[in-house]
């Protein structure tokens, strides 16, 4: 290098080329534009490449991962409900739902496919393919050998037809479902590894971007600094000032602003550009920096409507945060489901704690001000209207709903307990709620009201106020959680009900233990009476006769229809003896399951005891202890069935 301090010599060395100052001028300040340009065109790829990552983890990859665990889902629900199917023949709820994922089906593989004919991986497509074709399998099996096969009510009394069908469970649909679940569990971890991947493309994209924008800052401060050399003795200050900034720009430090008085000339207009470069930079760095740190909130102003870089940066940011806040709600939601799913399901043993803690968690977890719950109450007298109340609450005026009841339609509350259907205003009437503290009053701006609906049977009402506007996604939510809330409270109820039965039938036993051994005994003698007729034929006489005054008898044929009642059933009954005669056994008594059990243990020549109600020509309710056999003759084959019946109407009414 040449000492720019050594004096010249009077002879120069002549070279075969030299350029002009206004050359070399007019060279750097081109070799600065190519590297101005180098940086925003690849600041500019760099950008629509993020942005095609962004959108692709957008509108693919995370709906996809979605997908894939609502199919899991579905596999294990069809299992479920497969098995229920099998071993329970009550579970018309299970059996329905199992329908529906069958229906559901074709639309749901529709959506999948639309996903999946954009996925990159051609052999996780595949890999999906193989999934369709194993669970369409799997449902061709559930249908053809158990949902066909096990329909009536007999089908399950075929030892034959359930042994087939848990085999066929067993050997054929549990292979598959872990079959199914396993390549699931393979497309949604490669999934989110491409979630994974994305992301990190998209951090290392914007830490080359800054890499980039470093490294042609630098070789633009040595193209200013090989001008500066050139074109000293005519512009030296203007190039100092303008090597300054380079020189900062080249260590990675922005410059901090400084004022210098430039003339009006093409050095003036560069070092104009110059600091607009340095702003734009400073500016750039510092939105990328939020964005890198996820502050998706940071604000930015491009230079211009045609700033390709700064409108790009702001379309990344405002897709970055709509992806970010998307992920907030759904794990928003999918927590709050979690929690309160355990919480109903270690409190479900008390109705008012469980009411309590419901309603306190909710209003909390909503961030609302305040909440009520309303539970139907139930009804000994079905005749009398339906009501609700309100049970619990969370800094509510409970005064209001002291002493009145929340009918059918009675109010809002009461309009959303008669639509089931969730009702959402922001417009709150004056008189109807208010928030109050210790410094005063006011209405709320939003006002919530979500009926508890399970299996379209609505169990009580919910609402909230706050001074926040309730969110969709969080309408969303109490929506869902509704419907846990009515299981847990159907529980309860169920709970309560069931014990209280059981204390009331403890009392019934206890005192009609000595009737009902009388009963028995009565039976045995008959049966004893029927084996020995021709030896006692005159005794049979006097034990029917009284039967016939003490108990109801009615006898039916082989297939359970009345062929004769004595004058006490009648009575009872309010029929004639015309309008018995033929009658189905069925018709007689309340209970459709216990008379086809009973027809089922007599069949098989067993004996039947059991508390029946009675249904009369007046459709009052008669409970009896109800005794039948099959009686046989001198062949051992059954002649007809004869039923007992002791009126204990009035036992009930003295414990009542």
């Amino acid at each position: 290098m040449t000492d720019i301090t050594q004096k010249p010599t009077k002879k120069r060395r002549k070279t075969g080329f030299t350029l002009s100052i206004s050359q070399r001028i007019l060279a750097g300040f081109a070799i600065l534009i190519f590297f101005f340009m180098s940086n925003a065109t690849f600041s500019l790829i760099t950008l629509r490449d993020s942005a095609a990552i962004t959108k692709n983890s957008y509108n693919v990859v995370n709906p996809s991962l979605e997908e894939i665990r609502n199919f899991k889902l579905l596999v294990t629900q069809s299992r479920m409900y497969t098995i229920s199917w099998i071993s329970s023949r009550t579970s018309d709820d299970d059996k329905d739902s199992l329908k529906k994922i069958h229906n559901d089906y074709p639309e749901f593989k529709d959506k999948l496919v639309q996903l999946q004919s954009k996925w990159e991986n051609k052999q996780l497509a595949k890999t999906l393919d193989q999934v369709f074709t194993n669970f369409e399998r799997l449902q061709k099996i559930q249908k053809e050998e158990i949902m066909n096969k096990i329909v009536e009510f007999d089908d399950y009394e075929d030892l034959i037809t359930t042994s087939v069908a848990s085999e066929i469970v067993d050997s054929q649909i549990f292979p598959l479902y872990k079959k199914i679940i396993a390549q699931l569990d393979q497309i949604a971890l490669q999934k989110k590894k491409e979630t994974e991947n994305s992301q990190k493309d998209l951090i290392d994209s914007i830490k080359n971007q800054q890499l980039l924008t470093i490294i042609l800052a630098v070789l633009s401060v040595m193209v200013g600094l090989g001008a500066y050399f050139i074109t000293r003795r005519n512009i030296v200050d203007p190039i100092k000032y303008i090597n300054s900034v380079f020189v900062k720009l080249g260590t990675g430090e922005l410059p901090s602003e400084q004022g210098y008085p430039f003339k009006k000339d093409e050095i003036g207009e560069m070092a104009d550009s110059a600091g607009k470069l340095v702003n734009g930079l400073r500016e750039t760095s510092r939105f990328a920096e939020n964005i890198g740190k996820g502050n998706y909130q940071a604000s930015f102003t491009p230079l211009s409507d045609k700033d390709v870089l700064g409108n790009a940066l702001l379309e990344m940011r405002d897709n970055l945060a709509k992806v970010a806040e998307e992920d907030r709600r759904r794990n928003w939601s999918t927590t709050g489901l979690a929690r309160f799913g355990e919480l109903v399901g270690k409190k479900a043993t008390d109705l008012k704690n469980l009411s309590d803690l419901i309603i306190s968690n909710l209003v909390k977890y909503v961030e609302a001000n305040q909440g009520g719950l309303f539970i139907v109450e139930d009804l000994d007298n079905k005749s009398d209207e339906m009501y609700m109340s309100l049970v619990s609450c969370y800094a509510w005026d409970s005064k209001k709903y002291l002493e009145k009841r929340v009918y059918r339609g009675d109010g809002l509350t009461g309009q959303a307990w008669q639509e089931g259907e969730t009702i959402h205003l922001t417009e709150i009437p004056n008189d109807y709620v208010s928030i109050t503290s210790g410094l005063g009053e006011a209405n709320p701006r939003s006002l919530l009201i979500v009926p508890l609906k399970l299996n379209e049977e609505v169990f009580g009402v919910v609402e909230l106020a706050s001074f926040n506007v309730f969110e969709e996604y969080e309408v969303k939510f109490v929506e869902n959680i509704a419907e846990s809330i009515a299981s847990a409270i159907a529980s309860v109820k169920t709970t309560e009900r069931t014990n209280r039965l059981l204390d009331e039938s403890t009392m019934m036993t206890e005192q009609m233990r000595s009737q009902e051994e009388e009963m028995r005994q009565n039976m045995e003698e008959l049966q004893a009476t029927q084996e020995s007729t021709e030896k006692s034929q005159y005794e049979s006489k006097e034990v029917n006769e009284l039967l016939e005054l003490t108990n109801l008898v009615i006898r039916t044929d082989t297939r359970f229809f009345i062929t004769s009642a004595n004058e006490l059933t009648e009575a009872k009954l309010q029929y004639e003896t015309a309008e018995l005669k033929g009658m189905a056994i069925e018709h007689v008594f309340e209970s459709y399951d216990k008379v086809e059990y009973a027809k089922s243990r007599l069949t098989k020549g067993h004996k039947y005891s059991e508390f029946l109600y009675l249904n009369t020509k007046s459709s009052d309710r008669i409970m009896v202890k109800v005794n039948a056999a099959a009686i046989r003759n001198e062949k051992g084959k059954i002649q007809h069935y004869l039923f007992l019946l002791n009126d204990i109407s009035g036992i009930n009414a003295e414990i009542a």
